[in-house]
């Protein structure tokens, strides 16, 4: 297989690359490498895909297939689409869940959409991305790409912060604030899972839209939170503070605390999505301490310059002294039993 990976240097694109290497497979890679270089083996065409021209020398290749992992203005997509049309066989697109509008609990790739438009410039991460569904479905035709509605994605590499964050504040040790309930299932996908999957469906001309996340319960935050510590080697334990609480005092779920969605919470469908589709067309999660394991080394080797490492983003986690404040709150309303700990 020939393989066209639209990006490439940052998260899932290196995950891809490295996992179609793995299967024998010919890899070109096209970025702006402005995020370093992607994985040794494959071939690197550097530009803009903004840019006509070099859309135009990328064309002059056949590929059997195309993995897009792009976030942005929609109308980017569809000139790529457009200009590679003839020049790649079946495409993949890393999209999202967000691009349900407002889903219930338990929903599937059934639920309604936001409203978007294919030709739109760069709005908002749903609209943007259900604007890039579109933009593939009109210029190559819906029966040669599928959507990776991917929700929450972890695993080494992560550009976002939300396990390297619990892994470093758990390596902190210490006592430090669990968002209840332990038992609260969470669905997520790790990196590598998903890369492999997006292979499997360009392979087999899968179609169509997919919730690419693991069932429902995979893991909880329990067994999230032990895997953090077990992986560490930290003597931090954690101090388990009601949901409801943490909400009435303003604290962001899927930020201050990552991954976290309480069932209060008008978010919760992330984490309890109908993913029979993905299962029925060969997903397949690894269990959670393998991701926690290895996101820890990742973040260990990044540590120690041997590779690049990924800066924090704004606006994930607590800080540190504001979590002290609550848990010494919270000790403060479980001892006089106005609240009991999860």
């Amino acid at each position: 297989m020939r393989l066209l990976v639209l990006g490439g240097t940052s998260f899932v694109g290196p995950a891809v690359i490295e996992a179609a290497l793995a299967r024998g497979w010919e890899v070109t890679c096209v970025n702006r490498g402005r995020h370093g270089a992607p994985p040794e083996g494959c071939t690197v065409l550097r530009g803009d895909r903004t840019d006509e021209a070099f859309l135009r020398q990328v064309g002059g290749e056949r590929y059997d297939a195309a993995v897009d992992t792009w976030s942005g203005a929609p109308y980017v997509v569809r000139d790529t689409a457009r200009a590679l049309r003839e020049a790649v066989g079946h495409w993949a697109y890393v999209s999202t869940r967000s691009v349900y509008d407002d889903p219930p609990a338990g929903a599937d790739e059934s639920a309604r959409l936001v409203d978007a438009d294919p030709d739109a410039e760069a709005s908002a991460y749903p609209q943007d991305k259900r604007g890039a569904e579109l933009a593939y479905e009109r210029e190559v035709g819906a029966e040669r790409v599928v959507h990776l509605r991917a929700g929450l994605i972890l695993g080494p590499r992560e550009n976002i912060y939300r396990l390297p964050w619990w892994l470093r504040r758990v390596a902190g040790g210490g006592p430090f604030l669990a968002p209840g309930p332990p038992d609260l299932p969470l669905q997520y996908v790790d990196a590598r899972d998903l890369a492999e999957f997006a292979l499997d469906c360009v392979r087999d001309g899968r179609h169509g839209p997919v919730d690419t996340v693991s069932p429902p319960g995979h893991t909880t935050t329990r067994e999230l939170l032990r895997a953090c510590v077990e992986a560490t080697g930290s003597d931090a334990s954690p101090v388990w503070v009601d949901a409801p609480w943490l909400l009435e005092r303003g604290i962001e779920p899927w930020t201050e605390l990552p991954v976290w969605i309480p069932r209060e919470h008008e978010s919760y469908a992330m984490h309890s999505g109908d993913t029979a589709r993905a299962y029925a067309w060969g997903l397949r999660c690894r269990p959670v301490r393998l991701t926690v394991t290895d996101t820890w080394a990742w973040l260990q080797d990044a540590a120690a310059g041997r590779v690049p490492e990924v800066p924090r983003r704004p606006g994930i986690g607590l800080d540190e002294g504001d979590e002290a404040a609550l848990l010494a709150q919270w000790r403060t309303v479980a001892q006089r039993g106005i609240a009991s700990p999860a």
